[in-house]
C-alpha cells in the first residue's frame, strides 16, 4: 500500500524564531506531517536559491519577520493553498492576491492571546494595589506606608473596564472571574445578553471610561478604531484611574495621553505605544505614574512553542484532509486584529 503523500512545505520568517517556535520533539512531529527542511528559512521570496522549494510548495509556515504575500510571491509559488502562521495577527501578511487565489489561512493567535491576557491580569491586580506608586515611594523614603496612606488601595470591587472582547479581551474576562472585582465591557459587536455570559456589564464607551477605576484596552487596530481615546474620552477617566494598553497605540491620541500623564491626574501600564519604542527624550519614561514595559506582553521565550504546536496540529489536519481549526477568513479582518 503507498504511504500517503505529505504536503511539501517551507519555513517563511525570521530564522531567529524557528528553534523556539518548534524545538526539537516539535520540530519531529512537524516533520512527520510534512516534507520540509528545517534548514530552509526563506525571508526574501525573490531569492534564487529558494525559488525551486517555493515552486513545489503547498503549505507555507509563516511567522515574524515573514514578507507580505502579494501577487508576485504567489506567482513563485503556484502550487501554494494553506499559510499557516506561526503568530498573531495575518492583517500585513495576506492581501486581495492571497484571497483571490483561494489560499487558506490559518493563524496561532488564540495561542498568543493568552500570555496578552495573563499580562493584563498582573497589572490589573498589581495596580489594584497601587504597587507602582508604592515602590516609588518605597525607594525615595524606605518606610512603610501608614494605614492612611493605603486606604484606597486593594481590590475588593475594584471596578475593571474592558474595551473590547477579543480574543484577548474574552480571556481576560475569564480571568477576571474568580476576583472579586466589577467587570465592564464594551464592544459594539457585543450584545448584553452576551456580556452577561461573559461576567460583565456592557456600556457605552463613555460611560466605562466614566466608571471604571481600571480600563483595559483590547480593541482591533482597524480604521474604525484609530485615536478612539482621544482627549475628550481619555478626560473621562477618573482621577487616577489607570489605563492598561497592550493593544497597540494607534489607539490612543499620543499628545493627549501624554499630557495627561505629565499631569499625574491618571496613571498607565503601556505595553505599546506610538511611536514605538518612544523617542528617548519622551518624559514616559521618567514619569512616576507611568509602568512602560517593551512590547513583552505577548508570547516571548518557552512561550512560542505553544504557537508552534498550534501549527503543527493545523498541520496534521492538512495532512489528514481535515478542516483548519484555527482558520482566519478575509471578512474576519474587518473587525479583528
Amino acid at each position: 500500500m503507498p504511504s500517503p503523500h505529505l504536503p511539501r512545505a517551507v519555513f517563511a520568517m525570521d530564522p531567529v524564531h524557528l528553534p523556539l517556535l518548534f524545538p526539537p520533539p516539535l520540530m519531529a512531529r512537524l516533520r512527520k506531517a510534512a516534507e520540509i527542511d528545517p534548514e530552509l528559512v526563506v525571508r526574501d521570496f525573490t531569492d534564487p536559491a529558494a525559488a525551486e522549494a517555493l515552486a513545489r510548495t503547498e503549505v507555507l509556515v509563516t511567522g515574524w519577520g515573514c514578507p507580505h504575500l502579494d501577487a508576485d510571491v504567489l506567482t513563485a509559488m503556484p502550487a501554494l493553498h494553506v499559510v499557516l502562521h506561526a503568530a498573531g495577527s495575518v492583517r500585513s501578511l495576506v492581501g486581495d492576491a492571497l484571497w483571490k487565489a483561494g489560499v487558506s489561512v490559518s493563524s496561532a493567535v488564540t495561542g498568543n492571546a493568552l500570555p496578552v491576557a495573563e499580562y493584563t491580569l498582573a497589572m490589573i491586580l498589581l495596580a489594584g494595589k497601587d504597587t507602582f506608586r508604592h515602590r516609588e515611594r518605597f525607594r525615595t523614603t524606605h518606610t512603610y506606608p501608614t494605614q492612611a496612606e493605603t486606604a484606597g488601595t486593594g481590590n475588593v470591587g475594584r471596578r475593571v473596564g474592558v474595551i473590547g472582547a477579543s480574543r484577548v479581551g474574552r480571556r481576560l474576562l475569564e480571568l477576571l472571574r474568580p476576583f472579586d472585582f466589577t467587570v465592564l465591557l464594551h464592544d459594539p459587536y457585543v450584545s448584553a445578553g452576551e456580556a452577561a455570559e461573559l461576567g460583565a456589564e456592557l456600556l457605552s464607551l463613555e460611560d466605562l471610561l466614566r466608571h471604571s477605576d481600571i480600563v483595559s484596552l483590547h480593541a482591533p487596530d482597524i480604521p474604525e478604531t484609530y485615536r478612539m481615546l482621544d482627549g475628550g474620552r481619555l478626560a473621562l477617566i477618573r482621577d487616577g484611574g489607570v489605563l492598561i494598553n497592550t493593544s497597540r497605540g494607534a489607539l490612543i491620541d499620543p499628545e493627549a495621553l501624554t499630557d495627561e500623564l505629565v499631569s499625574g491626574r491618571v496613571h498607565a501600564v503601556l505595553d505599546v505605544t506610538e511611536p514605538e519604542p518612544l523617542p528617548a527624550g519622551s518624559p514616559l519614561y521618567h514619569l512616576p505614574n507611568v509602568f512602560l514595559t517593551p512590547h513583552i506582553a505577548g508570547s516571548l521565550g518557552n512561550e512560542l512553542e505553544r504557537l508552534g504546536r498550534i501549527v503543527v496540529e493545523e498541520l496534521e489536519r492538512v495532512a489528514g484532509g481535515r478542516a483548519l481549526e484555527h482558520e482566519v477568513r478575509r471578512g474576519d479582518l474587518a473587525r479583528v486584529a
